[in-house]
């Protein structure tokens, strides 16, 4: 054609940072038509981009892969669920101060099943038929009051831990002298996954399907969405494993802004040792440390993970919120909220039957459950586990000393619960001091609400004429980002969209207005009308959708890199005509906030002369 080069201003912002260079006039009859149909526009882009526009966790469209998707594009990759592997520990059972086990009695003829307490020196004190009563019963609901070895498995993988939750129980909800209930049968009934982000405050939750009665920890259990996208068997696998109706609202119990709830029957070493964990008791039959302690307050982020299940329960999670107890008792150490965590575990921790002054029809049903809930857990108490008892270990919080029940402190007065338990069940005032419990996606980049992390190093490339469009520019777009979001090495969640819009080169070659460039709305695809699946027209301009970094090709897991990436888009230009670009990350929430867009100015400007 004669055209030896490209000249071109590249603008970021309002700042220019390079100007046309001079070119060769071409002939007459080589210069091409200015107009790039939009059509070849977007056949040209989907065909040197498109395997690099995809939405993450667009795999597939059934629930249980999508939710597993969704999780590993947040959280990274999610370990098997491992309930009989070596960091796996059993949730003990306590009766009368000492540790309860199912064992054959070698006493008595046919070694017949029997309980087994044993004090913490390891000395059997006695052996019974049955156990009605434990110090610590459950306050889960509808599960065994006080079922014995179930497994807890806990795994970290930096700012991410992953609990793995193997539950025994029964449709009786009573503990039997039966082989189910031996620490070495891996039978179990209830199986659930949390994952948790220490640092972003993002939690998910996988349940096992509620139409399998038994599971077994005989083997590891597979993430949901399997281990990636290419994992068809592991797929398979967990479509028939898990829960795609979201039958248990998780997050009502889950709801303090931590990855478990912290209670006498899960976290023993909290409780009725007077040395704490030195306590030969604690040494002997609690999880120590093993669930440590993530002091977070009511400003702390907070976020459930999976579009479908927030789409289940989007009404809850809206109207959920944290309370602030007027009298200052309980919320100086601990968050309380309009959920679970008010409504039953509160009430056990004091004592009290939960309570509101005037209900409404729905809360009258739902205390009424809860009374129900709080009578059944008391009825499983041990007298040993009573204030009035040996133990004195129940109620096990109380005013000014918190957990601390060894000293003489008495229950929270029955006038300063009233006005707790209103706050608690949403009927309370402004002396509550309510705020939403969970927190918005953020939008990738600085700005406010934003994420900290910012594309950078911009740059326009002009290459030779591609063989299969000889009368056009290909004008390269690159740059590099790291989502460094709650430093997970493999997260996936963010992807840009580019906006051009095309114009003639102004005659003495101005610069260019804010309002030449695409705006935030047609960036963001308001208005889109797709050409080719992730290209098309918004508004006035044409926009390229959900780009991800190189070499990150669509359904292919992404790298571990706490590196920034590069990412690149080309697309067609044509002679003497002038591009105004608007680059936009955006944020996948999978959450009911759909996509959450950064706010930022990330504008270039492409002037192509060929004159």
């Amino acid at each position: 054609m004669g055209v030896k080069g490209v000249g071109f201003a590249f603008i970021i912002g309002a700042a220019a940072l390079a100007s046309a260079n001079a070119l060769d006039r071409p002939k007459a009859d080589d210069v091409p038509d200015p107009e790039l149909t939009e059509e070849k526009f977007a056949e040209t882009v989907d065909r040197w981009n498109g395997a690099f526009l995809w939405e993450p966790a667009s795999a597939s469209t059934n629930i249980t892969t999508r939710f597993g998707d969704e999780a590993r594009a947040v959280f990274g990759t999610i370990p098997d669920a491992d309930c009989a592997g070596g960091g796996a520990k059993t949730i003990p059972l306590e009766v009368d101060g000492n540790i309860v086990d199912l064992q054959p009695n070698p006493n008595k003829a046919g070694n017949p099943l029997e309980f087994e307490h044993r004090d913490a020196d390891g000395a059997v004190v006695k052996r019974t038929a049955s156990i009605a009563k434990c110090d610590k019963p459950s306050l889960a609901g509808n599960v065994t009051y006080c079922g014995l070895n179930s497994r807890l498995n806990r795994v970290v993988k930096g700012n991410v831990e992953w609990l793995f939750l193997c539950r025994k129980s029964n449709a009786s909800l009573e503990v039997e002298p039966d082989p189910y209930w031996q620490r070495s049968n891996p039978k179990f009934s209830r199986f659930g996954s949390i994952g948790f982000n220490r640092g972003t405050g993002e939690i998910v939750f996988f349940d096992g399907r509620k139409d399998q009665e038994v599971f077994d920890w005989s083997k590891p259990f597979v993430p949901p969405g399997g281990r990636s996208y290419s994992d068809t068997a592991g797929r398979v696998e967990a479509e028939a494993l898990y829960d795609p109706t979201f039958q248990i609202e998780c997050s009502a119990c889950h709801d303090n802004k931590n990855p478990y709830v912290i209670n006498p029957h899960i976290g023993q070493a909290r409780i009725g040792y007077r040395d704490g964990r030195s306590d030969p008791r604690a040494r002997a039959f609690s999880l120590g440390a093993y669930l440590p302690r993530l002091p977070r307050n009511e400003r702390t982020p907070f976020r459930v993970i999976g579009s479908g299940y927030t789409s289940t329960y989007a009404a809850e999670l809206k109207n959920a919120s944290t309370v602030r107890d007027p009298n200052g008792d309980c919320t100086e150490c601990h968050t309380l909220t309009t959920q679970a965590t008010g409504q039953r575990l509160v009430p056990d921790a004091v004592g009290r039957e939960p309570f509101i002054s005037n209900p409404s029809w729905a809360q009258l049903l739902q205390l009424r459950a809860e009374k129900e809930n709080f009578r059944q857990v008391d009825m499983h108490r041990t007298e040993w586990a009573r204030r009035s008892g040996g133990g004195r270990i129940h109620p096990w919080m109380v005013p000014a000393t918190g957990n601390d029940v060894s000293g003489h402190s008495s229950q929270i007065s029955v006038n300063a619960w009233h006005e707790l338990s209103d706050c608690l069940w949403g009927s309370g005032g402004p002396e509550c001091g309510y705020r939403p419990l969970y927190t918005p996606c953020p939008a990738p980049g600085k700005g406010a609400g934003g994420d900290g992390s910012a594309p950078g190093d911009l740059a326009l490339t002009f290459l030779p004429p591609d063989p299969g469009l000889p009368t056009e520019r290909r004008i390269r777009v690159s740059w590099k980002y790291l989502n460094s979001y709650g430093e997970v090495p493999g997260r996936d969640d963010v992807r840009f969209n580019m906006a051009v819009r095309e114009s003639l080169i102004p005659a003495a070659g101005e610069k260019p207005n804010a309002k030449d460039y695409p705006s935030l709305d047609e960036t963001m695809g308001k208005d889109f009308r797709a050409l080719r699946p992730k290209v098309g027209l918004s508004g006035s301009v044409r926009l390229i959708e959900n780009a991800s970094y190189l070499g990150h090709a669509r359904h292919s897991e992404p790298s571990s890199s706490m590196e920034r990436r590069q990412y690149r888009l080309d697309f067609p230009g044509a002679c003497n005509r002038r591009y105004a670009i608007r680059i936009l990350p955006k944020r996948f929430c999978f959450d009911k906030s759909d996509v959450a867009f950064g706010s930022d100015d990330y504008l270039l400007l492409a002037d192509v002369r060929c004159d």
